[in-house]
């Protein structure tokens, strides 16, 4: 009897005891969630008596969604993965990206998400940013989502670069077709966090959050809208008033509807970031000056700051002078968004 992922690993309770040495304290939750999904292994008493143990000194015995593994490639003494798995939210198979540094090998390490922007995938960010060397610096695992649904079927939804695959907006569409499949909010901010705590060896209270473009956007709402579960949140040039510009209004006519624009402004870190009551959190903002979308009027950073202002938010907007939208201007300052985060997830 064999058991995928288990090697013996360190099985860490919930006070952090550890009961079995050696190297891998996520493998031990898969044995345990593999023991659950197939219950007759009961049978096998040595195995019950084995469960029955980790029951007792507290274990977490989440049940373990399917992964399959795509690819996993050594970088900066880590390993860069791509997986796949089928999203029950979002009624597809969905792959993202998970950089684990070396030290993943022997302890729980705190997460940063990272969410891209407009015609971007899963692997955007982990082969322009430069990320990687930063993350193993500071002992943190990124993990980067698809933008979007993919291959639903849809009715126009590859028909422009703006809406329906690759732009799905990070938010919970209501709107037929749209509703059934672009649930992006949801499953970022609920189903990806289980998916993740559940199969790699994260400390799961500890997550921050940052994004690009309509990437930024979906990491300030992420944040805003879920009080507390983010420890710190910064964007790369985010779309900061959606309701305001061109690609925010055909989005959100799209999968909210065009006569609800009151329910729009329940996705807009301009209008959300008044009514926010939770834990302190400041807004971390990047942009560059000679972004050409900031010149058409798409990103509205100043929006974000006066209404952070009105709202006693704290809000740091970092102009980066003759940068444009580029990853070449991401990749110039993420190693200080990685070590802003760091800060916060000690």
């Amino acid at each position: 009897l064999t058991f995928p992922l288990f090697d013996g690993g360190d099985c860490v309770d919930n006070n952090n005891k550890s009961y079995f040495r050696s190297r891998s304290p996520y493998r031990c939750t898969a044995f345990i969630n593999y023991f659950i999904n197939f219950p007759q292994l009961s049978r096998s008493p040595v195995l019950f008596e084995v469960f029955s143990v980790f029951q007792r000194q507290g274990l977490a015995c989440t049940p373990m969604t399917a992964i399959s593994l795509i690819s996993s490639t050594k970088c900066f003494g880590g390993l860069q993965k791509i997986y796949s798995h089928q999203s029950k939210e979002l009624a597809c198979e969905m792959k993202f990206a998970v950089f684990l540094p070396a030290a993943a090998e022997d302890r729980r390490l705190p997460v940063l998400y990272w969410l891209s922007g407009l015609t971007c995938n899963e692997t955007n960010f982990i082969q322009k940013a430069g990320a990687q060397r930063y993350a193993a610096e500071h002992n943190l695992i990124v993990v980067c989502p698809d933008t979007s649904p993919r291959n639903v079927n849809l009715p126009g939804e590859d028909d422009s670069w703006d809406f329906g695959s690759g732009a799905g907006f990070y938010v919970d569409a209501t709107q037929e077709p749209w509703s059934k499949h672009y649930r992006m909010f949801s499953y970022v901010t609920q189903e990806l966090i289980e998916l993740i705590n559940g199969n790699f060896p994260t400390v799961a209270n500890k997550m921050s959050i940052a994004g690009h473009s309509m990437g930024g956007h979906g990491a300030l709402i992420c944040a805003l809208k879920n009080p507390g579960l983010y420890k710190s949140v910064s964007a790369f040039a985010p779309i900061s008033n959606p309701t305001r510009c061109p690609w925010g209004e055909k989005a959100f006519g799209g999968y909210l509807g065009v006569d609800s624009k009151e329910e729009w402004k329940s996705w807009d870190a301009s209008e959300l970031v008044a009514g926010y009551n939770g834990p302190p959190l400041e807004l971390y903002l990047d942009q560059g000056s000679e972004d050409s979308f900031l010149k058409d009027g798409q990103l509205l950073p100043q929006n974000l700051v006066d209404a952070c202002r009105a709202a006693q938010v704290p809000c740091v907007l970092n102009m980066r002078e003759g940068y444009d939208h580029s990853y070449f201007y991401v990749a110039s300052f993420i190693g200080e968004h990685i070590a802003y985060h760091a800060r916060h997830l000690q």
